[in-house]
C-alpha cells in the first residue's frame, strides 16, 4: 500500500494507474489524512452451474425422523 499526496498523484496518475493495475492499493492524502484508494477492482466471480454437486450430497434415510431430544413429553398434569 503507497500512501501519496493529492498534488503529488495529480501529476503522477498514469503510473499511479499502472500500479494499481498490477494489483497495489495506492491511497491518496489530503494533510495527511486519506481521502480516495485507487485499486484493482476484482473480476466478477463465476455463476454457479446447476449439478455441478451432483452425486456429492447423501440424505441419510432417516432425515425426516424426529429426533430423540427435541420429542415433547409432559410430566405437569393439568
Amino acid at each position: 500500500m503507497q500512501l501519496i499526496d493529492i498534488t503529488h498523484a495529480q501529476t503522477q496518475l498514469p503510473q499511479l494507474m499502472q500500479i494499481a493495475l498490477q494489483g497495489e492499493e495506492i491511497i491518496i492524502t489530503r494533510n495527511n489524512q486519506p481521502i480516495l484508494k485507487l485499486s484493482q477492482i476484482s473480476s466478477t466471480p463465476k455463476r454457479r452451474q446447476r449439478g455441478s454437486a451432483k452425486g456429492q450430497i447423501k440424505i441419510a434415510p432417516d432425515f425426516k425422523a424426529p429426533l430423540e431430544e427435541f420429542t415433547i413429553t409432559s410430566s405437569r398434569s393439568i
